[in-house]
């Protein structure tokens, strides 16, 4: 999609888009983006936090003074901007403004689902702690299919407010939403970082599920967004209870997003990374950091999730975010692979194979693929401003396979 705001930098223009994609489901106002983004400085982090912080105050003020309605409306916005306001601060994960921003994007996403039906916060044990999420229940009597859906490499579970968890409530299925270790409320308040092994994360999850009355147990779906395209996939492989997974978008090797940006020969790169020194490379990664926006965010972030002390202990950990020897051929329920063609991360180039495709070439369960285009207006990374053509498309597959 055309670079419309930020054309020197296409990280703060996709996080826009990004919220321009929310409102399709009530998380954020056209105007309020746009008006918002108008006042940051392209690169500048903390012109980023301040102005979404205080769109985020404004708006939440209004609500908590406002009728039921209303109320919920302002909430679910503000939620998505004081989220928008901490993402780019993690270089720093001692920044208070984090806490503070992420805390409120909380309160004020629960403050709106108090003000809807049968929608409800949910903790999870897992490994003496606790996953937080969400229950969406379908109407109606009987059991029912259920989806349960993550987000990625940087989304919440709040956020799949906008992408997809009430459209499937609404089409007669039960959503549980979860952030999994690595994932914002898992971060922020559980100190859980990443882990590629995902099915001992999604296991809790289903054990969890297997307790709600009015699952059918037979017709359980998992989706991922994002690096959920390749953690989603990962849990299916060695869990049999899944009936199917939908990768949104699908992800077949995730560090092929980061080295990219490297120099460096693909088969040199694991070794190199995992080295104990390696100056040059030290250089290599700092020069990619100063030319690409995408980098410089990637490498603050993923040091935070992952509980990395360098950039490069960072990008080791990375390389183990991949579904090779084997691990896809493993999948034996149907899966869903989106694919976008204009994906920044993940798409292909003349020597490369987009994520999706090369996914979905490896495996040998029953598959689909589903690309979105241009003309759309949905090939940008998870399809990002076209929500409701996405998760539409989306439960019509999972209508077919599963209901």
């Amino acid at each position: 999609m055309r670079q419309l705001m930020f054309h020197d930098d296409v990280q703060f223009w996709f996080e826009t888009m990004r919220l321009f994609g929310h409102a399709s489901y009530g998380g954020s106002d056209f105007g309020e983006v746009v008006a918002t983004a108008s006042r940051i400085t392209a690169g500048d982090y903390d012109s980023w936090h301040d102005n979404w912080l205080h769109t985020a105050e404004r708006i939440a003020t209004e609500a908590a003074a406002a009728p039921p309605i209303s109320a919920r409306d302002g909430f679910l916005r503000a939620s998505t901007y004081y989220r928008a306001a901490e993402f780019f601060l993690h270089g720093n994960p001692d920044d208070p403004r984090i806490g503070y921003a992420d805390a409120r994007s909380v309160e004020c996403f629960r403050a709106a689902i108090m003000r809807m039906r049968d929608i409800e916060p949910i903790e999870i044990p897992y490994e003496g702690t606790v996953l937080h999420g969400y229950l969406y229940r379908a109407p109606g009597p009987g059991p029912k299919p259920t989806v349960v859906m993550h987000n990625g490499f940087d989304g919440s579970c709040e956020e799949l407010q906008f992408l997809g968890a009430p459209a499937g409530q609404e089409r007669g299925y039960h959503i549980l939403t979860f952030d999994g270790p690595g994932q914002p409320s898992a971060i922020h308040r559980e100190k859980l970082i990443f882990r590629p092994d995902w099915e001992h994360v999604v296991g809790p999850v289903l054990d969890y599920l297997s307790k709600v009355p009015g699952v059918d147990p037979a017709r359980i779906a998992l989706l991922g967004v994002s690096l959920g395209g390749m953690l989603a996939p990962r849990a299916a492989a060695f869990e049999p209870r899944l009936a199917a997974v939908v990768a949104v978008d699908g992800v077949y090797d995730a560090s092929t997003a980061l080295a990219q940006f490297l120099p460096i020969a693909a088969d040199e790169l694991p070794d190199r990374v995992r080295a104990e020194h390696d100056p040059e490379l030290d250089a290599l990664i700092a020069a990619a950091r100063a030319a690409n926006p995408t980098m410089r965010w990637a490498c603050d972030h993923g040091r935070y999730v992952m509980g990395a002390r360098t950039d490069r202990e960072f990008l080791a950990a990375y390389l183990d975010y991949n579904l090779k020897d084997g691990v896809a051929e493993q999948i034996t329920c149907p899966v869903l692979v989106c694919e976008a063609a204009d994906d920044m991360y993940f798409a292909g180039t003349g020597v490369r194979e987009a994520e999706p495709r090369r996914l979905h070439s490896r495996l040998t369960a029953p598959k689909a693929l589903l690309t979105f285009t241009e003309e759309e207006g949905a090939d940008a990374h998870c399809h990002s401003g076209a929500q409701r053509l996405a998760v539409a498309r989306i439960f019509d597959w999972l209508d077919e396979t599963i209901s």
